[in-house]
């Protein structure tokens, strides 16, 4: 069955898709923990089977990076843990400690099967937060390819903390595709893809192959797909789409245990749910400041400047600022929301939150009059301003 959304037919659909696998040079593939781990841990005939998946993929000719999650059930199956022990984010953190040594063990073994060296990076959000960093990571991961190896990355759970953490590896994932600008991003999951209804109570519910803009409407298609991982996964996974698709690379989301997934792709099987480039690429800087950076605090605008902002692809001047919310510093990353609390913006401050709050609502030519300096007219710059 196929599934027709913004002028594209089953059969459009199915060319869009092998267009798009057949021009792949560079590929992001992301295996989560529902895929990974059964009752008992870590799942080896799963890490082999990814193994031969990507090598499959490698000596086609393309630039393979592999996203895992998984360090914390394989540190809960190298030890015995009383029944007493309360687990929160400390007993995490030491779960992924344990764990994470041998989940890359069992990577390297499996990857040398097939005669694949592989990489480990293992990253926190400052590691990205930071531009220089960002760059150096993107470096790197060039230079692991140039060495023809796969590298394997993984968030560092043992020294992140929740304020700090990329939420979830899915969006690590799209961040990492948008950094070294892979051609698509590859989620395995433990769902087949997304429907049109919940397939087991709607009989009219058909599966969504090609998705060309990720709209409200396909949003709301998470709740009707089941999950081990819950609603709220599903979510993260077409957010982390969404991202990519506005980087300018395509992404798919489809079943990770299937033997041989991924050869099926390449294939031209109509498998799990696809989503095309947006039309207009993000440029990679405001890529960083929108899906990297966390906002310091928020600018709440009137009107007239949140039209300026949304439509006009105007600079945020002091005038248009009504309320200034959190304690931010200049260069700072900030949301701006519009009168009805929605977030329409992200973008780097100019002023601190003390000077904002002074110069509100008046006009640039008063910045200097009111705190005794002027480097800037904007607020937010345009360039340093995306629309979100």
């Amino acid at each position: 069955m196929g599934y027709k959304k913004k002028g594209i037919s089953h059969e459009d659909g199915l060319y869009l898709r092998q267009s798009y696998f057949d021009k792949a040079k560079r590929i992001v593939v992301k295996v989560g923990s529902a895929v990974l781990t059964d009752e008992n841990g870590i799942d080896e005939s799963v890490i082999q089977n990814i193994a031969k998946e990507l090598t499959f993929l490698k000596k086609s000719g393309r630039e393979v990076i592999l996203v895992s999650s998984g360090a914390v059930a394989a540190g809960k199956r190298k030890i015995t843990i009383n029944d007493n022990i309360e687990i929160g984010l400390v007993e995490k953190q030491a779960l992924a400690a344990i764990g994470q040594p041998s989940l890359m063990q069992s990577y390297v073994t499996a990857f040398a099967e097939s005669g694949q060296a592989v990489a480990q990076i293992l990253l926190t959000h400052s590691d990205l937060a930071d531009r220089k960093r960002y760059l150096r990571v993107r470096n790197t991961i060039l230079a692991l390819f140039r060495f023809n190896t796969i590298p394997i990355l993984n968030e560092n759970d043992t020294v992140a903390v929740d304020e700090l953490r990329f939420g979830d590896n899915d969006t690590l994932a799209a961040l990492i595709a948008n950094l070294i600008e892979a051609d698509m991003f590859i989620c395995l999951t433990d769902v087949v893809g997304l429907y049109t209804g919940n397939p087991q109570t709607d009989p009219t519910a058909k599966p969504v192959y090609t998705v060309s803009a990720v709209t409200k409407e396909i949003e709301a298609m998470a709740g009707n797909v089941k999950s081990a991982l819950g609603t709220g996964g599903m979510q993260s996974k077409i957010r982390a789409a969404k991202m990519v698709s506005n980087g300018g690379g395509s992404a798919f989301i489809g079943p990770g245990r299937e033997e041989t997934i991924l050869q099926q792709l390449f294939s031209g099987e109509m498998i799990g749910t696809f989503f095309l480039p947006a039309p207009e690429k993000i440029k990679s800087r405001k890529q960083w400041i929108a899906n990297v950076l966390h906002p310091k605090g928020v600018l709440v605008l009137d009107d007239g400047a949140s039209k300026a902002v949304s439509n006009r692809g105007c600079s945020l001047l002091p005038s248009g600022i009504v309320e200034v919310r959190g304690d931010f510093d200049v260069g700072d990353a900030v949301h701006c929301i519009d009168s009805d609390g929605n977030v329409i913006a992200a973008g780097l401050v100019n002023y601190s939150s003390k000077d904002v709050n002074t110069v509100k609502q008046h006009h640039s030519q008063d910045i200097a009059d009111l705190i005794g300096t002027k480097d800037y007219d904007e607020i937010i710059h345009r360039d340093n301003l995306v629309l979100l």
